[in-house]
């Protein structure tokens, strides 16, 4: 009989967003005359940029030409891409050679993949409230996981304390909280990291939203971190690529670890032997699309859906506060991070406000225990459904 991996039985039943959708089709479905403004799932709005839609065509009329025609491409990605995105980096004076750059389709992807290089024997450190695939992606293996208490009173923003860990999580911009850590505060992860011979497991896929110049975009602007961290991105937020997935993982040469043995063993080497096992990479239609978007035009062109996004942000921002309800995240983050109104409970308000305001968000239990009583709102909305959506919050909490 085959035996099965009974760590998936420790998972929720459903995963978070699946449940969120599961509700609002059921009042959908009951209530087929209200129209349902959905600001819960990060899925962006906006069409793709010109430079990146042409680049893709030209891609695609590359495959239809016998001369220019390509079969499979490199795991790691094609060097056009990833010489893009190392020039890209050091426009924030981080050096990276391209060999330290893979391509994937989505940082979703390489986040919960990354889990195979570890041994099921590491202590993880995950935050809480926190993105599900990182709890999730560990639950599965059965890994013993220690929880950072994010909060109110470090503004969640956890930072190390006396516990030690061997694998770390952090995400900066933060999903959920919108939360941003400053260089100062990373710089104590990194310390810790080196102190500990752990690994941080940095996720930056909102680096695109941070407007203040003294927040880092990258762990790589932390002295060091090239000996301690992995970071993930996508340019899912970046550029629009919710449909046509396309991330990257950095993984630095200078990341090694000892065997049981004693012997120095590479991390890039690692993932690479990873990837060009389980992996087959990123059609190169789309990865020239991802190339135009760090091009000149590209990065011009960018700026104004990312622009648009931070203006439905300010916009929910400035309703909230004219409401009263405390929240974080909105400035340097497309989500917003609220305390429920009048104490509800997490799934309460989210029932609360899809049948009163007919507008969706996601709970904020979802994302830890520390998530109850909180809700989340992205801002990846229509400006005009944006607007409404706060007129209606307004009419309820104003």
């Amino acid at each position: 009989m085959a035996k099965m991996n009974e760590n998936y039985l420790n998972l929720k039943e459903s995963y978070l967003f699946s449940e969120v959708a599961a509700r609002v089709k059921a009042y959908k479905d009951k209530n087929p005359d209200k129209k349902v403004i959905p600001m819960g799932i990060g899925d962006v709005t906006l069409p793709l940029v010109t430079s990146v839609v042409e680049a893709m065509k030209v891609a695609a009329s590359e495959m239809g030409q016998l001369t220019t025609f390509r079969g499979y491409g490199p795991e790691q990605g094609y060097e056009f891409l990833r010489l893009a995105i190392s020039e890209y980096y050091s426009r924030l004076k981080i050096r990276l050679d391209t060999s330290e750059i893979f391509i994937s389709d989505g940082a979703k992807s390489d986040v919960g993949n990354i889990t195979d290089l570890f041994s099921n024997d590491n202590v993880i450190m995950i935050p809480d409230p926190v993105y599900p695939v990182y709890v999730d992606s560990n639950l599965m293996l059965g890994r013993h996981i220690e929880y950072l208490d994010a909060n109110e009173g470090n503004n969640f923003l956890p930072l190390p304390d006396n516990r030690h860990a061997d694998i770390i999580y952090l995400c900066s911009p933060n999903n959920p909280t919108g939360a941003v850590y400053s260089k100062k505060q990373l710089a104590l992860w990194v310390d810790y990291a080196l102190e500990h011979d752990s690994i941080i497991l940095f996720d930056a896929a909102y680096e695109s939203f941070i407007i203040d110049n003294e927040l880092p975009r990258s762990i790589f602007e932390i002295p060091g971190a090239e000996k301690c961290a992995i970071e993930f991105c996508s340019l899912s937020k970046t550029a629009g690529f919710t449909g046509t997935r396309c991330g990257y993982t950095i993984v630095p040469k200078a990341l090694t670890r000892k065997s049981s043995n004693g012997a120095d063993i590479s991390i890039n080497k690692l993932w690479n032997r990873r990837q060009t096992t389980k992996f087959n990479g990123v059609s190169y239609i789309i990865q020239r699309g991802a190339a135009a978007v760090f091009s000149e035009e590209g990065q011009i062109q960018v700026k104004k859906p990312l622009d648009y996004y931070r203006g439905n942000a300010r916009i929910m921002g400035e309703t909230l506060t004219k409401c009263g309800v405390y929240y974080s995240g909105g400035t340097n983050s497309p989500y917003l991070w609220l305390r429920c109104p009048n104490n509800m409970a997490s799934w309460d308000f989210f029932d609360f406000l899809l049948e009163n305001a007919n507008v969706v968000g996601t709970p904020g239990a979802g994302f830890g225990k520390n998530g109850e009583g909180f809700f989340r709102l992205t801002a990846f909305s229509t400006r005009e459904n944006t607007i409404e959506a706060m007129d209606r919050f307004m009419k309820l909490f104003g």
